[in-house]
Formats: structure tokens, sequence, C-alpha cells
């Protein structure tokens, strides 16, 4: 129970990128960006040094920075700690009682902290969507395209990509701007997407799209 302790791989390359069954391409004027879940305590199982943390990191921040500059709204995601069963619902059976409420567990890394103009969603369920108002913010905003980095691929990223297919956005996941279990669960999660309801993209290719 609990997270795994991560072992270095490399991050994909363009050339591993899976075929998109989708079309669809990236516009500054219908996207948002979602940081997901970047907090201290879900980045604890990962060498900080090495990849694939290190390189996603550095492509989040330079998508962050892109986006900024271009008006594209930048979300992120952040549990909190503490959290009763009530609240974890199902979760705990899987994770157990999760991260406290503490600076060290709960804080988004300083290398992609949140601005004023960004916001900050309260992360309840694998999905960004599950009771939170994202959705909504996203509509009032023009927005029906997402990108979604952060960790883990496999889990909330994916869920995430897959409720907002569900709900008419369009979605996209930076391929080298994830991180996961393993290599093995990025790019399964990275084939799965690309099969059924998204796009998977390099960092290079987005900051070329926008």
């Amino acid at each position: 129970m609990g997270l795994p302790v991560i072992s270095d791989y490399a991050q994909p390359t363009a050339n591993e990128l899976p075929e998109a069954r989708a079309r669809w391409q990236p516009e500054a004027g219908r996207l948002a960006l979602l940081v997901h879940d970047m907090q201290h305590y879900f980045l604890r199982p990962f060498n900080a040094a090495g990849a694939p943390l290190a390189p996603a990191i550095a492509n989040i921040a330079a998508l962050i920075a892109h986006c900024r500059a271009r008006q594209i709204p930048v979300f992120y995601t952040a549990q909190r700690g503490n959290q009763q069963r009530c609240d974890r619902g199902l979760q705990a059976d899987l994770w157990g009682p999760g991260m406290s409420r503490v600076p060290e567990h709960e804080a988004i890394i300083e290398a992609l902290a949140p601005q004023p103009d960004d916001h900050v969603l309260v992360k309840h369920r694998y999905s960004a969507f599950q009771r939170s108002n994202l959705e909504t913010l996203m509509r009032v905003r023009g927005r029906d395209q997402l990108l979604v980095t952060g960790v883990y691929a496999h889990i909330g990223c994916t869920a995430t990509i897959a409720e907002a297919f569900q709900l008419d956005i369009e979605p996209f996941i930076a391929v080298d701007a994830v991180a996961d279990f393993s290599r093995e669960d990025q790019m399964s999660a990275l084939h799965w997407i690309a099969r059924t309801c998204g796009v998977p993209m390099t960092t290079e290719q987005l900051l070329k799209a926008l």
C-alpha cells in the first residue's frame, strides 16, 4: 500500500509517439494547461536529479512559461493532507491514508509554483474534473482543449484525459512532461490515450504548435 520506489528511466522521444486516432491540433485560443499533482508528497519516490522527473519538471516549466506569455489559462491540482476516510473513499483501500497536512507534503514544488493569475484546484479523485469546477472554469474562458502534464501518467493524468474526452473537451498529453511508476506504465498510458481519447505530443511539438 502507498507509493512505490521509482527507478530512473528515460523519457519517451518523438519517434516513440503512438499514433493517435484523433487529428486534433492544439490552438492557443482554445487550450488550457493542467499541471497535475506536482506536490512534494507525490514526487518523493523519484530521484529528483534524474530522469524521468528532472526532465519532466523542466518541460512542464517551459510549457507553463509559454502558456502564461500567451494568456493560456494554467490550472493546477493539489490534494490536501489529513483526509478523512469519507473524503478519500475507495482510494484509501488502494493507497492508504495519503499525505499529511504539512508543507513538505502538500506544497507544489517551487520550480512549478503557481502565480496569482493561475488556478489551483483541490483534488479529490483520480480525475481533476471530479468534485471540482475545472470544466466550468474552462467553459467560461472559452476553452475546449486541455493539455495534461504531471504525475502519475497512468493514473490521474489518464483519468483526467478520459473524462475530458467524455465532456467533449479535446485532450492532449505532453509525453515528456509526465512521469510514472515505470517507463512501461508511462508508455502503456500513452498508447491507451492515443487509441481511445487523446493526442500525445512532445513538449517541443507543443511549443511549436502554440
